[in-house]
């Protein structure tokens, strides 16, 4: 069998396997992501989305759930990364200068317009919330000038995970034009793609793209030395596009929850929402036919009496039989209607708002605000309840999202020169694992608790200081004070080193030595002036004293 039918038989497998997830994801994006709802159906151009809903509260759950991850984690405002190596506190100046600009030209790179990263991660952000995973990729753009980050459909990728439970080779559908697929690839696309490129430009073609393990690799390349191999083929015409080796696998495909047995994760948000979601479409669905009868209710007329279309409107005139007798009953009349159970519908569909709400952690995004009247160990354990509730979200952001979108980007950075010549990167740093640290509110409100601590320490001392003054010396307050106003933020510019607060302890405790020196000096000096004084005086001398 050639190499392209293996690759076609491959990734077909891989598709074919996933049809039970599309109609799962189709399902829970026709509740809460209504413009993602193309799963197992293609929408028209210009087709109204959601049209099906009766309220949109779950859609708008999910919209806050998916804005919240990148205004979190991923802020426009400051510096949300840090690049850093193992030995961090071990390198000299220079080298964490280089990590420092490095850091800075990955910042700018994202946010350039023309790399599409904004975009990208935005739409990653919803899917991940939405589905529980994202497809991302990070290459270079063709001209090789820059990084180029894309979000693609969930349905057109599929993955399979190695031996450690990681997504290693990754397959992607892509259907581009005739003439698109003839520009890329000049050399190699197949004589009637280039035919259609002249006469049908805007005609689909049926290309998939992988990026495999080297180890998986059997093509015309032999054996390659890079981790994984690019590989571009035409399925309609069972042609090879393209075969290069690559040293990252540019798909990143971060997963929020897995399950055993599966490569494919879930959302813990979308999952828990979703048998209130459809409650609550169903449950506002009767609310607004309910709301409708009591406001416009309908109506009981006697058939022979009314002389005419009936006419309930604004100014409307209903003609009836001017011998009809009323006495028989009103020839129209609204329809009796019990309206009891209204005030209890709404009170069940505000619960269930609550739940959605709760399903995606719209209560537990912010930190909670302390009282004024809370004492240290208070505002601790606030903190400590935000972190628990907040660690099943933050966590998988920062290890499955946003670690491997700072790696793959700095490895596209540093294969276009980005950072300069390899010979200019320090010695400390060459053959060093490069590692990504992340600022995000659980960072924060791990680093503030530290201040938390402080301050109970100082209670507690206090306390303490009162029975044993020897107490005080427990604590190296300089260490941990220094310690704190790293956790809480502060610039490492606002604070001297080490020595050179030594230094300045030096010098106090010098001048201290010396005014005591001085003080000692000048009360000797006031007491020799005193005896002196006193030696200089008739009594003294034995001389007769005069009186008055």
């Amino acid at each position: 069998m050639a190499y392209i039918d293996q690759l076609i038989e491959q990734s077909g497998q891989l598709f074919d396997k996933r049809t039970a997830v599309l109609s799962l994801w189709q399902n829970i994006a026709q509740n809460f992501y209504p413009e993602r709802a193309n799963f197992t159906n293609e929408p028209g151009v210009g087709e109204e989305f959601g049209a099906e809903l009766t309220t949109s509260y779950p859609v708008i759950a999910r919209r806050d759930l998916g804005n919240a991850i990148g205004s979190m984690l991923r802020p426009s405002s400051k510096a949300w990364f840090h690049i850093r190596t193992p030995n961090y506190d071990q390198l000299d100046a220079d080298a964490k200068a280089w990590l420092e600009a490095a850091t800075a030209k990955m910042r700018r790179t994202m946010a350039d317009r023309h790399t599409q990263f904004s975009r990208a991660t935005k739409e990653g952000d919803h899917d991940f919330a939405t589905f529980g995973q994202a497809a991302l990729q990070v290459s270079r753009n063709r001209d090789a000038s820059s990084v180029l980050y894309r979000c693609w459909h969930l349905r057109d990728v599929a993955w399979s995970e190695n031996g450690e439970g990681r997504a290693d080779a990754v397959h992607r559908r892509w259907r581009p034009f005739a003439r698109e697929l003839a520009a890329l690839f000049p050399k190699t696309a197949h004589a009637s793609v280039k035919t259609a490129a002249s006469k049908e430009p805007y005609k689909e073609v049926n290309v998939r793209h992988c990026i495999i393990p080297a180890d998986q690799y059997a093509g015309s390349l032999g054996k390659v030395k890079t981790p994984y191999v690019s590989i571009y083929y035409d399925v309609d015409n069972k042609t090879i596009l393209e075969e290069a080796p690559s040293q990252v696998q540019e798909y990143l495909i971060p997963r929020w929850s897995t399950a055993s047995g599966s490569q494919y994760a879930y959302s813990p948000a979308t999952i828990a929402a979703l048998p209130d979601a459809r409650m609550l479409q169903d449950m506002t669905r009767v609310l607004l036919e309910a709301g409708e009868k009591a406001t416009n209710p309908p109506m009981i007329a006697v058939q022979e009496a009314i002389r005419s279309d009936v006419s309930i409107f604004a100014g409307g005139i209903t003609w009836v039989d001017a011998d009809y007798d009323e006495r028989l009953g009103e020839v129209l009349r609204p329809m009796a209607s019990d309206k009891s159970g209204m005030p209890l519908g709404l009170d069940m569909a505000v619960s269930t708002r609550g739940m959605i709400a709760e399903a995606f952690f719209l209560n537990k995004l912010s930190l909670p605000q302390p009282g004024q009247d809370m004492t240290a160990y208070e505002v601790g354990q606030r903190v400590q309840e935000y972190i628990r509730h907040a660690m099943p979200l933050f966590a998988p952001l920062e290890e499955e999202y946003n670690a491997p979108l700072c790696e793959a980007t700095f490895e596209v950075m540093m294969q276009l020169g980005k950072f300069g010549a390899p010979e200019s990167v320090p010695e400390q740093l060459r053959g060093q694992e490069i590692t990504f640290q992340f600022e995000s509110p659980l960072h924060d409100a791990v680093e503030r608790e530290k201040g938390q601590r402080f301050l109970e320490a100082q209670q507690m001392l206090s306390g303490a200081a009162a029975i044993d003054q020897n107490v005080v010396d427990l604590v190296d307050v300089n260490v941990a004070l220094r310690d704190v106003l790293g956790a809480v933020g502060v610039p490492a510019a606002w604070t001297r080193t080490k020595d050179a607060v030594d230094e300045i302890a030096k010098k106090r405790a010098a001048m201290l030595q010396q005014q005591q020196l001085l003080a000692s000096m000048q009360q000797g000096a006031d007491v020799a002036k005193t005896l002196s004084d006193a030696a200089g005086t008739p009594a003294a001398m034995g001389q007769p004293t005069a009186s008055l």
